[in-house]
C-alpha cells in the first residue's frame, strides 16, 4: 500500500531502455542500407554518362587536330598521339572507325597496358568450378551481373558497322549500348561521330574493359553484405542483452516463486534486485513484500489459533470446575453462585465465539470489499446519536466535536470503519470513571482527517500503549462486568484501520486519561 502524487510516478526505465537499444539497431542498419544505396544509385547509368562524355570530348578534339579537311579523312599518325595521351590514363578502350565503318586506330594495340592480354579459362577441377558455380550463385542473388537484361558483346573486327552505336554515330548522333562479354561481364559502350561543322569524318567508338563495373558493383554489394551482418551482430547482443537482463531474472523469479508455493525448502525467499532500479527491481520488491506478508499471515493464523485454543479454554476449564461443585454442593446459596459462574462463562465463551468468528471474517472481507468515499462527518455523528439514546454505565456521557470542511470524506467501507470507533468509545466507557465523558474529536492535517476519542479514566501504563491491539490483550477494571470482553476489540480496531491506509495508536492525556487517535487519508489522496 502506498500514497503517492501522480507526479511522483517514476518513468519506464525498462520500456526506453529496450526502445533505446533497438532504435540504435535499426538506425545502423538504415543508415548503413542509405549510404551504400546512395553511392550505388544509377550507378551504370552515370558510368555510361561518364563515358558518353569523355568519347564527345575526344572526338571533338579529333575532329579539331586530327582530320584533314581537303581529302575529309583521318590523319592515322595524329589520331593515334591524340588518343594514346587522352585515353591513356584511363581504362577505356577506343577504335577509330572512318566514314565507311573500316578500323583506322585501336587502342588496344597502342597502349601498354593492353600489350599482354588475360583470358580467363575454363575451371578444369571440380573445387574452381564449384567456386565458379557458386560466383555466379551470388552475383545472381546480389545482382551484381544483371545479364538477363543485355545483349552479348562481340568482337566486330575490322567492320564497325556491326555495332549499332557506329551505324547510329555515323549519321551524325551519339549512341550508347550495355552488353554482356563471353565471361558474364558488363561493357558499356559509346559512338560518336568525328564531326567538323557538318561534315563527318569518322567515328570514335569507345567502351569499357569487361568487369571494372562488375567489380565495383561487387565491392558495393559486399558493403552492403558487411552493414548487414554488423546490424545482425548489433541485434543479437542487443537480444542476449534483453535475455540476460529481463529474461533471466524473470525465470529466476518464477523459479523462486514456485518453490514459495511448493514449500518444500522451508520458507523461500525471493531473490533481493532492488539494486536494478527498473520493474524487474519493483517486481522482485513487491515478490518480496508479498511473501513477507504472507509469511506474516501465516503466522498470525497460527498465533491466532493457538491463542483461539488458549482463551477458550479457561472459560471452559471455569465451567466445568463450577458443574463439578454444583453436583457436590449442600446448600441452595453455593448453589445459586455456582450457576451465575456458569451463566458469566457461557456467556463469555460466547462473547469469544463471536468476537473470533468476526476477526476471522475480517482479512478476507477487507480483501474483498471495494472502498468508497464515506463522509466521516456524518457518521460519527451517527455513532455519537446512537450511543446518546443508550443508558451508559457509571452515568458516561458522550460529546462530539467536528472541525472539518464540509462533505470531507475517507476512503473505506462505513459499516467496518464505524466498528472501528464503536470499538474506541466502548473501550473508553468501559474505563471511565463515575459521570465520565468521552470525548470525540474530527480534524483534518494535510492530506489527513484526524478522529481522538478521550476517556476520562486512569489512563493507559507507559509500556502497555502497544500491547494492548494486541489479541487478546484485556485488562478491565474490576467492577466492570465479566466475560463481556474478548480483547479483539482493539486489535479489530488497528486491523480496519491500517486496512484504509491509515494508523491508530493509543496515548496518554497531559490531564489524565487515555486517548486514542485514528488517522485516515482523505478521499481525494487515497491510492492503494
Amino acid at each position: 500500500m502506498k500514497f503517492f502524487n501522480a507526479k511522483e510516478k517514476r518513468h519506464s526505465v525498462l520500456r526506453w531502455r529496450i526502445i533505446l537499444l533497438n532504435t540504435i539497431v535499426f538506425a545502423v542498419l538504415i543508415a548503413g542500407v542509405t549510404w551504400v544505396q546512395t553511392s550505388r544509385v544509377g550507378l551504370v547509368d552515370e558510368r555510361l554518362t561518364g563515358v558518353e562524355e569523355e568519347t564527345r570530348v575526344v572526338a571533338a578534339t579529333l575532329a579539331e587536330y586530327a582530320t584533314v579537311t581537303e581529302s575529309r579523312a583521318i590523319n592515322f599518325q595524329s589520331a593515334s598521339e591524340l588518343l594514346r595521351d587522352l585515353l591513356g590514363p584511363t581504362r577505356l578502350r577506343a577504335r577509330l572507325y572512318d566514314t565507311e565503318g573500316q578500323l583506322i586506330v585501336d587502342t588496344r594495340y597502342l597502349l601498354a597496358r593492353n600489350v599482354v592480354q588475360t583470358v580467363e579459362l575454363a575451371p578444369i577441377d571440380r573445387w574452381s568450378r564449384f567456386k565458379q558455380w557458386a560466383t555466379g550463385v551470388y552475383d545472381s542473388i546480389m545482382g551484381v551481373r544483371p545479364n538477363a537484361h543485355y545483349e552479348p558483346y562481340f568482337e566486330g573486327g575490322q567492320d564497325g558497322k556491326v555495332y549499332v552505336e557506329v551505324t547510329t554515330a555515323l549519321l551524325g548522333i551519339t549512341a550508347t549500348s550495355k552488353r554482356i562479354d563471353e565471361h558474364n561481364k558488363l561493357v558499356l559502350s559509346t559512338a560518336a561521330p568525328v564531326q567538323r561543322f557538318k561534315a563527318i569524318y569518322g567515328v570514335l567508338f569507345v567502351s569499357t574493359e569487361g568487369g571494372d563495373i562488375d567489380n565495383i558493383l561487387r565491392l558495393e554489394r559486399t558493403k552492403l553484405i558487411e552493414v548487414f551482418a554488423l546490424a545482425t551482430l548489433l541485434m543479437i547482443g542487443a537480444s542476449l542483452y534483453l535475455s540476460w537482463n529481463i529474461a533471466e531474472p524473470m525465470r529466476h523469479l518464477a523459479e523462486a516463486a514456485d518453490r514459495v508455493r511448493q514449500g518444500r525448502s522451508g520458507r523461500e525467499t525471493i531473490p533481493d534486485m532492488s539494486d536494478r532500479g527498473d520493474e524487474i527491481g519493483d517486481l522482485a520488491k513487491a515478490m518480496n513484500a508479498m511473501t513477507r506478508a504472507l509469511y506474516d499471515r501465516i503466522d498470525a493464523i497460527e498465533s491466532f489459533a493457538a491463542d483461539v485454543a488458549h482463551e477458550i479454554k479457561n472459560p471452559l476449564t471455569s465451567l466445568r470446575s463450577a458443574v463439578d461443585m454444583f453436583t457436590r454442593a449442600k446448600d441452595e446459596d453455593s448453589r445459586v453462585r455456582l450457576l451465575n459462574i456458569v451463566r458469566a462463562d457461557v456467556k463469555r465463551v460466547d462473547r469469544l465465539i463471536t468476537d473470533i468468528s468476526d476477526a476471522s471474517r475480517l482479512d478476507a472481507e477487507l480483501s474483498r470489499e471495494t472502498a468508497t468515499p464515506v463522509d466521516i462527518a456524518r457518521l460519527l455523528e451517527t455513532i455519537v446519536e446512537i450511543y446518546q439514546m443508550m443508558e451508559l454505565p457509571r452515568g458516561v456521557t458522550i460529546v462530539l466535536k467536528i472541525d472539518l470542511p464540509p462533505d470531507t470524506a475517507v476512503m473505506g467501507r462505513d459499516e467496518r470503519l464505524g466498528q472501528v470507533f464503536r470499538n474506541l468509545v466502548d473501550n473508553a466507557v468501559s474505563f471511565s470513571l463515575q459521570a465520565g465523558v468521552v470525548t470525540i474529536t474530527a480534524r483534518t492535517d494535510p492530506g489527513l482527517v484526524v478522529v481522538t476519542v478521550d476517556d476520562t479514566g486512569p489512563g493507559i501504563p507507559p509500556d502497555n500503549l502497544e500491547t494492548i491491539f494486541n489479541r487478546f490483550y484485556t485488562e478491565r477494571p474490576q467492577e466492570h462486568d465479566f466475560g463481556k470482553n474478548s480483547g479483539l476489540g482493539l486489535s479489530i480496531a488497528r486491523q480496519i484501520t491500517e486496512g484504509t491506509g491509515g494508523r491508530i495508536w493509543a496515548e496518554n492525556r497531559a490531564s489524565g486519561g487515555a486517548r486514542f487517535v485514528v488517522e485516515l487519508p482523505l478521499a481525494a489522496t487515497w491510492q492503494h
